[in-house]
This record gives C-alpha cells, structure tokens and sequence, in this order.
C-alpha cells in the first residue's frame, strides 16, 4: 500500500478544490474525489474524519492560498496602492467570468450552499473573508496616505467599511454573471468600484499620483 504522506493530503484537497467549485460541496461525493485523486478511502478518514470536515479544511487551504496570492498583487513594486487595488479587482473581473473550476472563488462558489450546512464551514468562510476584506482595507488606508487615492474616500466612514462594501459589491456581481453567463455584471463592478475609490476612469492613476 502507497504510504500516505502530506502530499497526498494536499493531492485530495487540489483535487476536491477543482470538483468542488464546479458542482458545489452537496452534489459531489467522496468517492469521486478519491477516485479523481488516485488516493485509497483509508488515506482520506487517515486525514479527514468526515465530508465535513474535509470541507473546513478546503476552505481553510483555499483561504491560505487566496490570501497569499492577494498578498503578492498588494505589494506589486512600480505601482501606487490605488493600482494595486484596481489590479486585485480587474483580476476578479477576468477570472470570475468564465466556467473553469480551477479558478472559480470558493467563497463565491459555497457561502450560500454551505453556511446553511455547516456551521464549522460558515466560521471558516466568515473568518476567511473577513481577513481579505482586512487586507484591501489596510491597502486603501495607504493609497490615500501616499495620495494615489483622494483624501475624500475617508469621508463617508472606515477604509474597512468601504473595503466591506467593496468586497460584497464584487461577490454579488460575481453571483449575478454565474447566472448570466457573461462578464457584464463584473464590469459594472468595475466601474462602480471607480465610483466608491472617488477615482475618474478616465484619467490615469499615474497623474493622479504626480500631481
């Protein structure tokens, strides 16, 4: 018998990760993820104790990885913070509209199926989004300190209150262009993210940042 090791750990949950954000958590069932994983039943309940908590770990990897990814487009040298913003976002924009599994947000994909089921998989969702919602806030926070964003964003409340509104204005655009099937609903993310960031499309962020 293979010996069960942590890559296969991460095997199954790359793998549940790919069915999972196609299907949903309830459609899919284990013995497809297995089979898809070329891993033994014994290995997953070696790891796993249950579907569930096979759940809380996805999410809590997905989160992980999720994080750290936006943590690499936030710091992205030669560029202000107000770039970087709209770069996260445009990223969502072009990944979000499209049926491929492998890139599709979990958050996105599970919140409304699953918080209903699990309340193990709700904290992590919450928790998870809230920690993403924390990050676009403290990048907000910068943008207008280093003036790449108009002093006048901070008037109507917190960066964390507008990173909040932000972040459900694109899960529910995300929400709307899963049953329209086009990326329309993201665009009009876009350009309302404009709007909240008191930004002008029209004119660049570099001659915002220089003048």
């Amino acid at each position: 018998m293979t010996p069960v090791t942590g890559d296969v750990r991460q095997r199954i949950l790359n793998t549940g990760q790919v069915i999972i954000g196609g299907k949903g958590f309830s459609a899919v069932g284990l013995n497809e993820i297995l089979k898809a994983a070329e891993v033994p039943k014994g290995s997953f309940y070696h790891y796993f104790s249950s579907k569930e908590a096979f759940g809380e770990a996805l999410l809590e990897d997905y989160f992980t990885t999720y994080l750290a990814q936006t943590e690499e487009r936030l710091t992205q040298p030669v560029a202000s913070n107000a770039e970087r913003l709209l770069g996260y976002w445009a990223h969502w924009r072009d990944t979000q509209h499209y049926c491929d599994p492998s890139g599709k947000c979990l958050a996105v994909k599970l919140a409304a199926e699953v918080s209903d089921l699990s309340e193990r998989m709700r904290r992590v969702l919450q928790q998870g989004t809230e920690r993403i919602i924390a990050r676009l806030a403290q990048s907000i926070e910068a943008a207008v300190a280093e003036g790449s964003l108009p002093q006048s964003v901070n008037i109507q409340g917190s960066a964390l209150e507008l990173a909040t509104t932000l972040y459900q204005l694109w899960l529910g655009a995300s929400l709307r262009a899963k049953i329209t099937r086009d990326r329309v609903p993201l665009d009009a993310a876009f350009k309302a993210t404009y709007a909240l960031l008191n930004l002008d499309p029209n004119r660049s962020l570099t001659q915002e940042r220089t003048q």
